[in-house]
C-alpha cells in the first residue's frame, strides 16, 4: 500500500517549493472562508491580488465594465477605502456578487495563494467547506496544507483547520499516512478540541467558535467589532464548494 504524505506548513515561508503535489491554502479568518462564500453565492470567479493597486488597476482596465466586478478585501482587518466589500463572508451575498468577478486582496490569504502557485493543484480550504475539500484531496499522494498566518506569525486558527483536514483524511482514507511534525501537532490540537466539545456537550462548530475568540486572528476581529465573523467561519460544512486556483489564468473557480 502506498504511503500518503500529509504535510502542514504553519507559515508560507516554511513551505519551500510545493511542486508535484496538491496544496490546500488556509486563511481561516477570513480569506479562505470569504472565497468559499463568494463562489457559493454565484460569483463567476475570484481573482486574488497581493497589492491594493493591482486590484484597483484590474477593476478599471480597458474593456472592464465596473459593474461587472466587485472589489473586495481588507487591510488591518478593515474594508479598504474605495472598495465595494470588506473581508467578511456575510458581505458576499448573491445580490452583491452573483454573476460577477470578485477582485480580492487581503493581508495574508492572497499572499499565501501566491506562495502556493508552484503546486500541481491548489485548492482553498476552510471549515465551511471541510468535507468537500477532504473528499477532493483524500486520494492524493501528497497534500500540503499551507497556513497563511497573520503578519508573519503562526496562527492557531489556521493550524486547527489544517488539523481537522488531516484528521478527516486519516479517518477515511484506507492507506498509510506519513505526517510531518507540524501535521502531527495540528492533528493533536484538533483532537483536543473534539474532546472539549464532547465533554462540554457542545457541537464541534460551537466549540470552535468559542475557541476562535482566543486565537490571534480571532482577537484581532474582536478588537474591531467583527465578532459574528468568528461564528460564520466556524460553521463546519455549511458550504459544499471546492474553490480551485487556475494558476495559469490566475483565477479561482469552483472545481467540478
Amino acid at each position: 500500500m502506498s504511503v500518503q504524505k500529509l504535510w502542514v506548513h504553519n507559515l508560507p515561508e516554511q513551505a519551500g517549493q510545493l511542486s508535484g503535489g496538491t496544496t490546500v491554502v488556509i486563511d481561516l479568518l477570513r480569506a479562505s472562508s470569504t472565497i468559499c462564500q463568494a463562489l457559493a453565492s454565484g460569483a463567476s470567479e475570484v481573482v486574488p491580488f497581493r497589492e491594493i493597486s493591482e486590484a484597483m488597476a484590474a477593476a478599471t482596465a480597458d474593456g472592464v465594465r465596473r459593474d461587472d466586478v466587485v472589489l473586495g478585501g481588507e487591510r488591518a482587518g478593515g474594508k479598504i477605502p474605495g472598495f465595494d466589500l470588506g473581508n467578511s463572508p456575510s458581505e458576499y451575498t448573491p445580490d452583491a456578487v452573483g454573476g460577477k468577478r470578485v477582485l480580492l486582496t487581503t493581508t495574508n490569504g492572497t499572499q499565501a495563494l501566491w506562495h502556493g502557485r508552484s503546486a500541481r493543484r491548489v485548492v482553498v480550504g476552510a471549515f465551511v467547506n471541510l468535507s468537500a475539500v477532504v473528499a477532493s484531496v483524500k486520494d492524493e499522494t501528497r497534500v500540503d496544507f499551507l497556513c497563511a498566518g497573520t503578519d508573519g506569525r503562526e496562527t492557531r486558527e489556521d493550524i486547527l483547520a489544517a488539523g481537522a483536514m488531516v484528521y478527516r483524511i486519516c479517518s477515511s482514507a484506507p492507506k498509510d499516512q506519513q505526517l510531518n511534525p507540524n501535521a502531527a501537532l495540528a492533528l493533536g490540537k484538533w483532537r483536543r478540541l473534539l474532546l472539549a466539545a464532547y465533554e462540554s456537550r457542545r457541537s464541534e462548530s460551537e466549540q470552535l467558535a468559542m475557541e476562535l475568540r482566543d486565537t490571534q486572528g480571532g482577537r484581532n476581529l474582536l478588537g474591531i467589532g467583527l465578532d459574528q465573523d468568528l461564528v460564520n467561519c466556524a460553521q463546519i460544512d455549511r458550504l459544499n464548494v471546492i474553490p480551485e486556483l487556475d494558476v495559469r489564468a490566475w483565477r479561482i473557480r469552483l472545481a467540478h
